[in-house]
């Protein structure tokens, strides 16, 4: 069929156009309705509903800073070059997969004068070395290259915009009293990140030459690599960082790595570029991804191996991806609070939709031969079998003594043969993690884990680094109220056209043992006040940063012009007009999530 609004042609039982967001009304797509809402247990505690009386008077407000005229904050160190400021958008798509047209304007509608702002916020100055008219343009253009080729394949006279390049930058970083803490620093700065590269507000990626510590983020470690998350459509701009708070403290207690994070104003070439989360690069190092590293000519498989579940896993070469065949597909009961309900569903496409993707593996961290892309591919397969063989058939298997093939072992049990290539522990974490988040790529990426094979590995495949949490939290339509399973249940993708599931969530989540260790996890981080310490940071954060996000939006108004991913929001994101309500909606659907896992994990 047709979309009414944009016209291209859809899935006959999409629930929303893939193309422009508009929600599509027909028979065929109750069954997505039905699985978002599924399992919903009458909610305890109150909606939140957007102050509309609120929303006038500070929208009106919002209106007045737009009318002011130029914030230019001169670096404290050295005198850059002048160089012409861009923040015009190429042309190019605002969001996935909505491209600019004539109905669909510009989101952002850039101040060139934003001072009078009280903003105590620590401040990254990026200076490029270049100073000619356009070099501000690796900043403003570049979109993915596989995002910007799915745009051109609807968009008819899309002209492909450059893919993210470095530029040759000086960084200097102060803290919130105006101290420098980076003089000057030498680094490469580019455009990262998927489809938000679309918006016209960037994530960046910082490489410095020299290692730094900047502004004492993971103990003050020292590393090259940084990002700097825009929270383009994530209107509270806090749902990154109250998902990474919880996730170091999960995680953390088990020795493994969550990043670390916190609000910096940007200014290039001497242009305040809005407020960003500054965060850490999910790489291997000794403190991130603390797994073995490869000798440079290495080429035997004894290393660490650095993964993400990715349904991008195509975009790699060769050495750098591999496939999973979830032992051929096998069904999977998702995890619904209702012994699946009679349902059951499998990650790869077993019934030949046209939009349903097959979601591999990337090899994020360096490797050097085809033996050691194999030796992986077939751990993480053997890995996945030994679970299902665990959890459906109630049989041990181990690896085979060449680790290639996997053979049954009658003298331990299910669960000891699963702990033996699993860190359970890990999976539960990143289980509640995800769980109390509700992430709606839940299904398709930014699912990382690692396996070691060094000499002081574990030989597990171990759960960690968390990604990538916008869309999460209640930002988007999923568990709009809170108050149903997620993570290892049936779900949509994120446009509505078909349902898949987590096979790694939800393989063992009907063994009693694996749903002791959550319960175990649940109660002590609950009782140890990891979740009110999270909701405590979103409503100190909403005060104490009130003019930092008020100037963000001076400059961005993305918070009012958000056509280009409204359809991406659930209905109480949409009426949120200002960064007060958006944080209080945030706040409120945690609350109940909170409430919702403790009446179902809490001893």
């Amino acid at each position: 069929m047709l979309c009414e609004k944009c016209g291209k042609k859809i899935a006959d039982n999409s629930f929303a156009c893939p193309y422009c967001g508009t929600k599509i009304n027909n028979d065929q797509s109750d069954e997505f309705q039905t699985v978002i809402n599924s399992q919903k247990p009458k909610s305890k505690l109150p909606v939140v509903i957007c102050s509309v009386i609120g929303s006038f008077l500070l929208v009106g407000s919002g209106a007045f800073a737009l009318s002011r005229l130029g914030d230019r904050k001169p670096s404290p160190v050295s005198d850059p070059a002048s160089v012409p400021s861009s923040s015009e958008s190429d042309g190019s798509s605002d969001s996935a997969p909505t491209a600019k047209s004539p109905d669909n304007p510009e989101t952002s509608a850039p101040a060139d004068d934003l001072s009078g702002f009280d903003t105590p916020v620590p401040v990254i100055y990026i200076n490029t070395k270049d100073t000619s008219e356009n070099v501000m343009d690796f900043v403003t253009k570049p979109v993915a290259e596989h995002v910007s080729e799915s745009i051109a394949s609807w968009t008819p006279g899309y002209k492909l915009p450059p893919a993210p390049y470095y530029e040759d930058c000086s960084i200097t970083v102060t803290d919130a009293d105006g101290n420098v803490l980076i003089d000057s620093a030498d680094s490469q700065v580019k455009v990262r990140g998927n489809w938000t590269t679309s918006y016209d507000k960037k994530p960046l990626r910082i490489k410095f030459d020299q290692k730094q510590s900047i502004l004492g983020l993971n103990d003050s470690a020292e590393m090259k690599n940084w990002v700097l998350l825009a929270e383009y459509k994530d209107a509270s701009m806090l749902r990154n960082k109250t998902a990474f708070e919880i996730s170091r403290e999960l995680l953390g207690n088990d020795g493994l790595y969550a990043s670390d994070a916190a609000f910096t104003e940007v200014y290039i070439n001497d242009n305040y570029w809005g407020l960003y989360l500054l965060a850490e690069l999910q790489q291997v190092n000794s403190d991130r991804v603390n797994i073995t590293k490869p000798e440079p000519d290495q080429q035997s498989p004894d290393i660490g191996y650095f993964l993400e579940f990715d349904g991008y896993y195509d975009n790699e070469d060769d050495l750098h991806s591999f496939f999973v065949d979830y032992n051929d597909n096998a069904p999977l009961t998702p995890f619904d609070g209702n012994n699946g309900s009679g349902k059951t569903m499998t990650c790869l496409n077993s019934d030949k939709n046209p939009y349903k993707s097959d979601v591999g593996f990337s090899i994020k961290s360096d490797i050097n031969s085809p033996e050691q892309r194999d030796f992986i591919s077939s751990f993480v397969n053997n890995t996945y079998d030994i679970m299902y063989n665990a959890a459906y058939l109630d049989e041990a298997y181990v690896l085979s003594d060449d680790g290639k093939e996997i053979v049954k072992a009658p003298d331990i049990s299910p669960e000891d043969a699963v702990r033996k290539v699993v860190d359970v522990d890990s999976l539960a974490d990143v289980y509640i993690i995800n769980e109390i988040a509700c992430d709606a790529d839940i299904y398709w990426s930014s699912f990382f884990m690692s396996a070691d094979f060094g000499e002081n590995g574990s030989r597990k495949l171990t759960f960690q680094a968390p990604w990538d949490f916008d869309s999460a939290l209640g930002n988007k339509d999923r568990c709009p109220n809170a108050d149903s399973f997620y993570a290892a249940n049936i779900v949509p993708d994120v446009n509505s056209n078909y349902l898949s599931i987590n096979p790694w969530l939800a393989v063992l989540m009907y063994e009693d043992w694996f749903q002791d260790i959550i319960r175990e996890k649940w109660s002590y981080s609950y009782d140890n006040g990891v979740y009110s310490r999270a909701l405590d940071m979103i409503a100190d954060d909403k005060v104490s940063l009130a003019q930092a996000f008020e100037k963000n939006y001076a400059k961005w108004n993305n918070i009012i012009n958000n056509s280009s991913f409204s359809g991406e929001l659930s209905k109480e994101s949409q009426k949120c007009k200002t960064h007060a309500q958006a944080a209080d909606q945030l706040y409120s659907w945690l609350e109940k999530r909170i409430s919702f896992m403790n009446e179902n994990w809490h001893d």
